[in-house]
């Protein structure tokens, strides 16, 4: 891919070699004299057949090579506000089109951003509409490829982002700079193979990333977890040779003594064979993406350390690597967690709760005045949502509608799912406080009310399933290939809301 430089375009417009234009017109009444005002003032000549294609209903690009390269080529792209458009048209459309010039030789790329005004009906603020196009950007130039033997070197790539507002476009680029920073973190480390990142290693990585950023980091070993009692964590680790860890993270950005306390709760599962409860083969290799949540914790605090946000953050990863072996949890073993509840095993591929439980029992002691909690939970949750939104679990309200408008916002969506004390029967045990597995029906609830009961009362919670958007999906240009890193945009913004 290439490396990027990205930069508010100067008003006088300079093209040097090897450069291409994009510009965006939208398609309205005056679409024709738009586009023939546009084609005379860049100055190329277009066939008869190439503008009658560009303005017939099913149109959507034209593409014209300049010989005096000023640029070399020109994209013109038809928008439609109808029914498909959403925030999402021009991060999604531009992580496409970076996509599609890997390999090519271009040098300097012109974005032309259209006026605000036109489109201020769909996004929350000028800023926020210019950032969707950073973006885009970003997300396009992403890859993973630290184990090909034949990549290549990037090379430059010199993006020129033009706007009607300056001022707010350079807070936009910074913004979009801190929030992809923490997306791309996430999906680096929701990509890596579980080889190259047990519990231990996923610690030193995130501690090495974030230490550096003014954030406050500490790492419990397995001797440490047993002396804070955390059964439900040392459970779920005991089968592998990969000992579990805890990982506490804090940023604080705002030192009012009247500040919040926001616990971001991750699941931190480096590898989920299931254990004794094992999988089948059939698509385990997707399960070194089943510590998502803790990546998005990570990324999520990365992010709004980097941007310098006005929030006070604890980060919170209970991180273990579930596999069998003669010292496993067994179904039927009974589990005394770090609040003194005990859990009755009754599948130990319903592991990632197990570990939460003591997560969330920390943040809870912690006295956070919100703790968030997100998890590639349950194949329920994907089963009734798909993979395009997450579900979201909380009898909060306020938390609930705050959550929902950061999801349609940025796109990381989430639905919420019903909490009502009635599924609580699910997770009964006969022998136990709780039992792990609540049955096939209503899976993903019985997960989140299995859950609640390690959440102090008083304290407002709220569940995130990202089973669904977490893994590659066909959404949009940006999920196609790769974990998504789908969260961290999210909770950013919910963050930046407080």
């Amino acid at each position: 891919m290439f490396k990027l430089d990205i930069k508010t375009g100067e008003k006088k417009i300079i093209y040097k070699p090897l450069s291409v234009s994009v510009k965006y017109l939208i398609d309205e009444k005056n679409l024709k004299s738009s586009f023939e005002s546009l084609i005379k003032v860049s100055n190329i000549k277009v066939s008869e057949l190439q503008k009658k294609n560009f303005l017939e209903a099913q149109g959507k690009e034209l593409r014209a090579s300049k010989p005096d390269g000023k640029p070399d080529e020109l994209f013109i792209f038809k928008v439609k506000l109808n029914g498909a458009f959403s925030v999402d048209y021009f991060r999604n459309h531009l992580a496409g089109f970076i996509s599609s010039m890997d390999g090519s030789s271009l040098k300097n790329l012109h974005i032309f951003i259209p006026h605000y005004k036109i489109l201020k009906e769909f996004f929350a603020t000028e800023e926020y509409y210019y950032q969707s196009f950073i973006e885009g950007i970003l997300f396009g130039n992403y890859s993973f490829d630290n184990y090909k033997h034949d990549k290549k070197a990037p090379v430059l790539l010199n993006v020129y982002l033009h706007a009607e507002d300056n001022k707010k476009l350079k807070y936009a680029l910074q913004r979009a700079k801190s929030v992809m920073d923490g997306v791309n973190f996430t999906k680096d480390l929701q990509n890596e193979p579980a080889v190259n990142l047990t519990p231990d290693i996923l610690s030193k990585r995130v501690i090495g990333s974030l230490k550096n950023v003014g954030v406050k980091t500490k790492v419990f070993d397995e001797k440490e977890i047993k002396k804070m009692k955390m059964g439900g964590l040392l459970a779920v680790g005991s089968g592998s040779d990969n000992p579990p860890r805890f990982i506490v993270l804090e940023y604080n950005g705002d030192r009012k003594s009247s500040s919040k306390k926001i616990a971001l709760v991750g699941k931190g599962i480096t590898f989920d064979s299931g254990g004794i409860s094992i999988k089948p083969a059939a698509g385990m290799a997707e399960m070194k993406g089943d510590m998502s949540g803790a990546a998005v914790v990570a990324g999520t605090i990365l992010a709004a350390a980097k941007a310098k946000l006005p929030v006070h953050v604890l980060g919170i990863i209970p991180t273990a690597e579930n596999m069998p072996s003669g010292k496993s949890m067994r179904p039927g073993d009974i589990v005394i967690t770090a609040s003194g509840k005990s859990i009755e095993i009754d599948n130990t591929d319903a592991e990632g709760r197990i570990i939460l439980a003591d997560g969330l029992d920390y943040a809870s002691k912690q006295k956070a005045d919100i703790i968030i909690d997100i998890a590639t939970l349950t194949g329920a949750c994907k089963v009734a949502l798909g993979d395009f939104a997450a579900g979201l679990f909380t009898k909060n309200k306020k938390l609930s509608d705050s959550l929902y408008e950061s999801g349609m916002k940025t796109f990381d969506r989430v639905w919420p799912m019903p909490m009502w004390d009635d599924y609580n029967i699910l997770n009964k045990s006969e022998v136990a406080d709780v039992k792990n597995v609540g049955g096939r029906w209503g899976g993903a609830i019985s997960a989140a009310k299995f859950l609640e009961n390690f959440v102090d009362k008083k304290i407002p919670w709220a569940h995130l399933d990202i089973a669904g958007p977490a893994h590659a999906n066909s959404l949009n240009n940006y999920t196609k290939t790769y974990m998504t890193g789908f969260g961290v945009r999210l909770l950013f913004d919910f963050l930046a809301q407080k």
